[in-house]
């Protein structure tokens, strides 16, 4: 769940420059530090629309290993009294570089009964983008092991904040944009496809956004799969709104319910 959530928050292209570690980064003008968004969660049981949670992702400007970074942070929290049918107890964590390069990824994830750890360290040699990788199952069996790429690779959380500084103008309805994401264990061959503009009212709220539309989309055993239907504000924010989830067992919504620390204007909102 918390995956397809991250997931459907990203977007774009990798660039091109000098070496890698530039190669990979991007000019941030999409959000500061100090930002914070909170989502619900819906899950449909039964046919029927049901609150099971909300999330929370926080943005930081701090330090890693004695450089300048962003920290981004998302924890979500689902409610005890239905965990029986929908749990949800994940957190993950990314460092990225000022200009968005990642640095390090850590995803805990409690699914069920089951609760595993992803981590990720970046590092740059040579114009390449090697990728130290490590996953503790559930059973608590550890796993090492390192992969090494020409082009940029990116996991759940930096690359949705390097997804929120697109040029919205360059795209047309049917784009499909490239997404190398990894975690711990592989390389997910997957794109997202452009399907146009919409209005969305936020949930509760008299405010209302123009959006841009996007599915994400995975290749798995040799078929293609819609994973999520996501909604952000055609402005310069790039704020996700709204999530439509399509996972194995149902079908799942994530509404923005607040949102403050913003970089620029909300110019997308409909008066």
């Amino acid at each position: 769940m918390t995956k397809r959530i991250v997931l459907a928050l990203t977007v774009f292209l990798l660039s091109t420059g000098m070496s890698s570690a530039q190669q990979c980064g991007i000019n941030n003008t999409a959000f500061k530090g100090g930002e914070r968004l909170t989502y619900d969660l819906y899950f449909n049981w039964n046919f029927v629309w049901v609150k099971v949670g909300s999330a929370w992702m926080n943005t930081d400007l701090t330090t890693y290993q004695g450089e300048q970074a962003y920290k981004a942070s998302l924890v979500t929290g689902g409610n005890k009294k239905l965990d029986k049918f929908f749990c949800m107890r994940d957190t993950l964590l990314s460092y990225c570089s000022t200009n968005l390069s990642p640095l390090y990824f850590r995803k805990g994830a409690r699914e069920g009964k089951r609760y595993y750890v992803d981590e990720l360290w970046y590092t740059y040699p040579k114009n390449t983008c090697k990728l130290k990788m490590h996953r503790i199952d559930a059973d608590g069996e550890q796993h090492w092991k390192d992969a090494q790429y020409k082009d940029c690779i990116y996991d759940m959380m930096s690359i949705f904040l390097r997804a929120r500084n697109f040029d919205a103008s360059t795209i047309k309805v049917g784009d499909r944009i490239p997404m190398p994401i990894s975690d711990a264990r592989r390389l997910s061959h997957s794109w997202l496809h452009f399907r146009g503009r919409e209005n969305f009212k936020m949930d509760g709220s008299k405010e209302k956004f123009r959006c841009l539309v996007f599915s994400f989309i995975e290749r798995e055993d040799g078929e293609n799969h819609e994973l999520i239907r996501f909604y952000v504000t055609d402005d310069a924010n790039h704020i996700p709104v709204r999530l439509d989830m399509f996972l194995k067992f149902g079908s799942a919504k994530a509404f923005l319910r607040h949102y403050k620390g913003v970089r620029s204007e909300m110019t997308s909102r409909i008066k």
